[in-house]
């Protein structure tokens, strides 16, 4: 779904949860705990939330990453087909043995040619973030984007594939490690021309001239300072650490990196999206500013260890929240409501929500049951995050299941894209045991919701 659209459905469920929390404070003579909660998130956490989520650099990244979702597709399959799971000691014994054999000969003789998509996608993102986010951020101030986005480009190239002494380019800099120098450099660029333009320090051309002739030179000026003070800054982050400011700001941020894909910081990070889902707010939006960049870094430097042929080194990476998150405890109250519901109110969401949730589209779910103010749902979902990734976590820390290294169409199904995401037939069994448990968990908390709503049923 769109940003645009989920935003519309959060203001929606919010809108109805509190127009729910109004009149039960008008026909109560005390206001219970959920409504002082539920006030206080409305006047003090959403608005906050909702302004950090849309602030305009923020929004910017969040925004400029989203373009990146069909190129790290096309790059994912293209590093699988060229790198196929097989292993050396595979004999072709059967039929499906003898396939990935030779399946694997043809890759083999053809790699450098089926690398390509991959070496221009995943290989280079660093170019697509620069790109992306400054085209975003320079269209929410009104400015030309093309020419902003092209400056941005210019001056990120010069600092991280300036050629060698041969006059070759590097593309060594140009991948996942340089992502957060790219986005430094997106949001400066734009700033400074931003601050140039307002200030009228440009090259005005005459009014007969065409504005997509005018419009370049508007930039010349910024452009050059922006290179000289980025070639000047990288010359100085060489001498000093010896490295250049992509090798200066990975340090920086490499700490930063690991402690957001650590086992708690994950847990916090579903704690908070399923709490903001509970008020009504997309809590896969509010996070998602800081979520997404990391975790796209993640899944770059898992398809870089792979084609390498090295242990990949990111667990929280590409979709594995999802994929082994809460998609599953959707789908297991799906099946219990399916197999246990007597309310017509249940009875007719399942029914609705079973080919959506199938392909990972939990809206019907989220506002038909609702999970919206329902402790009901908010408590297994909780639990269910918890231990879902919690096991996944270790298993992949163990090395036991593959880690992802390949992005897939969030509508592909669960089970398939943890296989085809991994390509670790392991994690398909896993994946249904996290099911199977997760319907246990779900089951005496919908039960009883169920009987509640049948109640009221038959009291109307």
């Amino acid at each position: 779904m769109i940003v645009s659209e989920s935003k519309a459905l959060t203001l929606c469920a919010l809108e109805m949860a509190s127009i729910t929390r109004k009149g039960s404070l008008m026909n109560s003579t005390s206001t219970s705990f959920m409504d002082k909660l539920q006030l206080f998130m409305e006047e003090k956490i959403l608005p906050a939330a909702t302004k950090f989520s849309d602030q305009r650099h923020m929004a910017s990244i969040r925004d400029g990453m989203t373009l990146l979702i069909p190129l790290t597709i096309i790059g994912g399959i293209a590093i699988v087909l060229a790198i196929p799971p097989v292993p050396a000691t595979l004999e072709g014994t059967n039929f499906f043995f003898q396939f990935l054999l030779n399946w694997k000969a043809v890759a083999t003789a053809n790699i450098t040619t089926l690398l390509i998509p991959y070496n221009l996608t995943i290989g280079i993102i660093s170019i697509y973030v620069v790109a992306g986010i400054s085209y975003r951020l320079a269209k929410s101030y009104n400015l030309d984007a093309i020419n902003n986005m092209v400056s941005a480009l210019f001056v990120f190239l010069a600092v991280a594939a300036y050629p060698a002494n041969d006059g070759v380019f590097s593309t060594s800099q140009l991948g996942a490690t340089s992502m957060f120098t790219a986005m430094i450099i997106a949001l400066v660029v734009v700033e400074i021309n931003r601050f140039f333009i307002e200030k009228k320090i440009s090259i005005k051309m005459p009014d007969s001239v065409p504005p997509n002739v005018s419009a370049p030179f508007n930039v010349l000026i910024p452009v050059i300072f922006n290179i000289v003070f980025f070639i000047v800054l990288n010359t100085i982050c060489f001498n000093v650490v010896g490295g250049g400011l992509p090798t200066l700001v990975y340090k920086v941020f490499q700490p930063f990196i690991s402690v957001a894909g650590s086992l708690p910081s994950i847990l916090v990070i579903n704690f908070l999206m399923t709490t903001f889902w509970f008020f009504g707010i997309h809590g896969a939006n509010m996070v998602s500013v800081v979520t997404s960049p990391i975790t796209t870094a993640a899944l770059a430097l898992n398809a870089d260890a792979y084609a390498r042929g090295v242990q990949l080194p990111a667990i929280y990476a590409g979709a594995v929240n999802s994929v082994f998150g809460n998609w599953i405890t959707y789908t297991a109250m799906l099946i219990v409501m399916l197999m246990f519901a007597k309310s017509a109110q249940m009875k007719s969401v399942a029914k609705v929500a079973t080919a959506p949730t199938m392909f990972n589209i939990n809206e019907p779910m989220i506002f038909g049951i609702p999970t919206v103010l329902n402790v009901f749902t908010y408590i297994p979902l909780i639990i269910c995050s918890i231990l879902n990734f919690s096991i996944t976590y270790f298993l992949m820390q163990a090395n036991i299941i593959g880690r992802f290294f390949v992005t897939l169409p969030f509508t592909v199904p669960d089970p398939l894209q943890a296989f085809l995401a991994t390509m670790d037939w392991k994690t398909i069994p896993l994946w249904f045991a996290l099911l199977v448990m997760d319907c246990f968990i779900v089951f005496p908390f919908l039960q009883t919701y169920d009987k509640q709503l049948l109640k009221n049923e038959r009291k109307d």
